[in-house]
C-alpha cells in the first residue's frame, strides 16, 4: 500500500466502484453460462465485501469453493499462510 502513486490508484478504484457494481449482473450471467472454476477466500468480518457477496458465487457456480476466515478486509495480511496453502491445494486439483 505504500508504493509510489498507490494512493492515487486506490482513489481511482474507489471513485469508480459504482461502475463495477453495475456490472455484477453481467458477471453473474457469465458465471451461469460458462461455469468457470472459482476459489473465493473471504474475511468473514470484512466491512466492505460482505459474506452474502461470497455466497452469491455458489448460487451461480455450484462447484465453487468459498472459504471464510476469521479476518477483516485485509485477510491476506493476517492469514497469509492459510490462504496461500489453500491456493496451492486448489491449484493442485486443476487439470494440467
Amino acid at each position: 500500500m505504500d508504493r509510489p502513486d498507490n494512493a492515487e490508484i486506490q482513489l481511482d478504484l474507489f471513485k469508480d466502484y459504482a461502475s463495477k457494481v453495475a456490472l455484477y449482473p453481467t458477471f453473474h450471467e457469465y458465471f451461469r453460462n460458462r461455469q468457470p472454476l472459482l476459489l473465493a477466500q473471504w474475511g468473514d468480518k470484512d466491512p466492505y465485501f460482505l459474506t452474502p457477496g461470497a455466497l452469491a458465487f455458489e448460487s451461480d457456480l455450484p462447484n465453487a469453493i468459498v472459504k471464510f476466515y476469521d479476518a477483516s478486509h485485509f485477510a491476506l495480511e493476517t492469514h497469509v499462510d492459510e490462504l496461500g496453502n489453500e491456493i496451492l491445494l486448489y491449484l493442485a486439483t486443476l487439470p494440467r
